[in-house]
């Protein structure tokens, strides 16, 4: 009688599932030659109302506007007798369409000519579909199923690669709107790869040349990262159908991206065809994949619901984003595929960028977060002095999670970031209960203490101190100091281009040049009477001087030459390096920190 019952409910429910009123599209890349694809979307089953259908401004792991609209042109729309109906543009979006019967056909070409992870690329090589940049939606339908028949170039050898569940051939269907602008999809003569871990599917759609040897390999790199990070959590998500798709595209017409999604990942690359695939990518591969826990399940409450109409702001991101880039670069230490030296010597690139930046005068790492749409790959003309004013929330919030985990460690009570993740994924991230900054500070004080948490979050979250990495960092055997103390620096780079020496950004707030009043846009003609157009580069000027001298810089403003004096301060480049005073007690508790055991 049980399975009886179990059988006539999943029949019921198949009928429920079939029964519902779907958006059905149709997309086809007759004319991939130049780029373009046709796409066809019938919605059915409308009130009498005008039809508003839209296309969206944002995408998911992107929190800047793109404005997906311009590429959209041949718009035709045609009720359920095929009679071309009135279609009328209230905004750039967004095509109102009038007079239909309650069925609607709504066509348009689309050009498509960046494969990266926020847009969409059609040509003979592939079919790259981020699905927010490629397809309309309606207005007041986002709740209902969607199909999608993606008609493949069969002469091309395609395949389709996605997170969408598969009904036919070449027929996919998602639970709504929101799952479907969520799901990319690669369609390619491409490499699949699949293992089982933990029950579930792990497969690697990889469109690159490359031997079976190259992509067996690859995958096994892959596979590592997989369960290096899995560990970190004690389990992986629940993926959706049961299967997680990395689609990796490494081509010399793509664009270096990685892109996050709820059971999938977007991973790509500009690499050229005689290039051996190698670890293309890898480290996007352990970044993207982590996000897999920690912002698409243990998830910002500022991103929920992802709006496609407008930008997205969250204050967390130096949490989503930051402390997931502090893991990429442990993830590969972890799996095998760096070393543990080539981990902590790696370290002093986001710790000499936080460090040395002005930007922390403006902003702390909350206000940092705030500026991604301003920064996160959106576009604009007028310039900006971000190199004063902003620190990436990834390499920010990566330099706090360093400094986190250390200190967690350095208490002696068995504690780590590794710990205080999985405390964040049972609260937040299995439940899918949004959270907010003050969720994590709560959460961490339920791991580490009240004190320690109010501490922290106090000077380095709410305000824009920084833990004292170099006292850190010696309690697990690593010296952090400057590379170079006695080498005189301007405190700015300056560059040969055409035959005028400029500097490569602003003047940096407090920098000698700075102080001196020079600027980007002044051309420099000579440092301590020595002609710029007689050396290599500044560093030759440089060398025979010491912190402190003064020298006079000749510039031209506009045509007009000028004379000023800098004082030169030290570099300010740090370094890290193992140490080579360290006790088996510092050595002991850099291997667990790096190894994860």
């Amino acid at each position: 009688m049980k399975q009886l019952f179990t059988l006539l409910s999943g029949i019921l429910l198949f009928s429920s599932l079939s029964a519902q009123t779907h958006n059905v599209y149709e997309i086809s890349f007759n004319n991939a030659v130049h780029h373009e694809a046709h796409i066809t979307a019938t919605f059915t089953n409308l009130d009498l109302n005008p039809l508003e259908v839209r296309i969206s401004r944002s995408s998911p792991g992107r929190y800047a506007i793109h404005d997906f609209a311009k590429n959209v042109y041949g718009v035709r729309a045609y009720d359920s007798n095929g009679i071309e109906l009135e279609v009328t543009r209230p905004n750039p979006q967004q095509w109102d369409v009038t007079g239909h019967d309650g069925t609607v056909r709504f066509e348009y070409t689309l050009y498509a000519n960046r494969g990266g992870g926020t847009y969409s690329q059609v040509d003979e090589t592939h079919a790259h579909l981020n699905m927010p940049a490629t397809f309309v939606f309606a207005r007041d339908y986002q709740h209902r199923p969607i199909e999608i028949t993606f008609n493949v170039r069969n002469d091309l050898n395609w395949r389709v690669a996605t997170q969408l569940k598969q009904v036919g051939e070449n027929t996919y269907y998602a639970p709504d709107t929101y799952y479907f602008m969520d799901s990319p999809t690669e369609i390619a003569d491409y490499h699949l790869r699949e293992e089982m871990v933990d029950g579930q599917l792990i497969r690697l759609a990889l469109h690159t040349p490359a031997s079976d040897r190259e992509v067996n390999e690859y995958f096994a790199k892959v596979m590592a990262i997989v369960k290096a990070e899995r560990d970190v959590y004690g389990e992986l998500p629940s993926f959706d159908y049961g299967e997680y798709t990395f689609l990796s595209c490494y081509m010399p017409n793509a664009s270096g991206d990685g892109m996050e999604h709820r059971n999938s990942t977007y991973v790509v690359s500009s690499k050229p065809l005689d290039r051996p695939l190698g670890e293309t990518s890898i480290s996007t591969i352990a970044h993207e994949f982590f996000h897999s826990w920690n912002v698409e399940r243990i998830r910002p409450r500022a991103l929920e619901p992802f709006d496609f109409e407008d930008a997205n702001m969250s204050g967390e991101l130096w949490f989503a984003e930051g402390f997931t880039s502090y893991y990429t670069g442990l993830t590969l230490a972890r799996a095998g595929i760096n070393t543990p030296q080539e981990y902590i010597e790696g370290l002093d690139g986001g710790l000499n960028y936080v460090i040395n930046s002005p930007g922390r005068k403006f902003f702390n790492p909350m206000e940092m977060s705030y500026r991604a749409p301003f920064v996160d790959a959106a576009t604009s003309i007028d310039p900006t002095n971000n190199s004063n004013i902003f620190i990436s929330y990834y390499t920010y919030g990566s330099v706090l999670g360093l400094g986190l985990d250390l200190s967690l460690r350095n208490m002696d009570r068995g504690l780590s970031l590794d710990g205080f993740m999985r405390l964040m994924w049972q609260k937040f991230g299995k439940t899918e209960v949004p959270y907010s900054v003050r969720d994590i500070e709560a959460t961490l004080a339920e791991y580490a203490g009240e004190y320690f948490a109010g501490e922290f979050f106090d000077n380095y979250i709410y305000k824009s101190e920084l833990p004292d990495y170099q006292q850190l960092l010696f309690q697990f055997g690593v010296d952090f100091g400057l590379e170079k103390p006695d080498e005189a620096s301007l405190g700015g780079t300056i560059r040969e281009r055409d035959g005028v020496w400029k500097l490569t950004s602003n003047a940096l707030i407090g920098s000698p040049l700075y102080e001196a009043g020079i600027e980007s846009e002044d051309e420099i003609i000579s440092i301590g009477g020595v002609r710029l157009s007689d050396v290599e580069s500044v560093d030759e000027i440089l060398e025979r001087r010491r912190p402190g001298q003064s020298v006079e810089i000749v510039f031209s403003r506009w045509g007009e030459e000028k004379r000023t004096r800098a004082t030169l301060t030290n570099n300010n480049r740090y370094k890290t390096e193992i140490s080579n005073r360290e006790n088996r007690n510092m050595r002991d508790k850099r291997n667990a920190w790096v190894t994860g055991k």
